[in-house]
């Protein structure tokens, strides 16, 4: 097994909607980790990682979304394993949420109090990255 096929593949979003007062971006707690975050999730077999990302936002979110710019990747390790995490900024326009085992609430933030409330610093630059791509 080469180092490519051991690492763990997963594509995620910068959810945004347009509010009132400018961009709002959906942010995600997980009761399994505790944390706020993207949403994001492992692609399976046969899938592609922009595929996997509107998959993820659905399950997620309860939310169709239309993906727009690839965002940067992050990188980090699991449990000794790499991730890679490939993101998009993706515009919300369907659905709604609905709490699940996997997510037991969301939020719609401004992109300075998204920021400070991600959990994980590798999250940050991401909403930075979409403030870019939507100027």
């Amino acid at each position: 097994m080469n180092a490519d096929s051991a690492a763990v593949r997963a594509a995620g979003v910068v959810l945004w909607r347009t509010a009132p007062a400018g961009v709002e971006i959906a942010l995600i707690h997980r009761p399994r980790y505790d944390d706020w975050s993207l949403p994001k999730g492992k692609l399976k077999r046969g899938e592609d990682f922009s595929a996997a990302a509107v998959r993820e936002t659905r399950e997620e979110t309860g939310l169709a979304c239309d993906l727009g710019p690839a965002l940067p990747a992050t990188h980090y390790l699991v449990d000794g394993r790499p991730k890679e995490v490939r993101y998009w900024a993706a515009r919300a326009h369907a659905g709604d949420f609905v709490a699940n085992t996997e997510v037991d609430a969301m939020v719609w933030l401004p992109p300075a109090a998204a920021r400070h409330r991600l959990t994980h610093d590798r999250d940050r630059p991401l909403v930075d990255a979409l403030l870019l791509a939507l100027a």
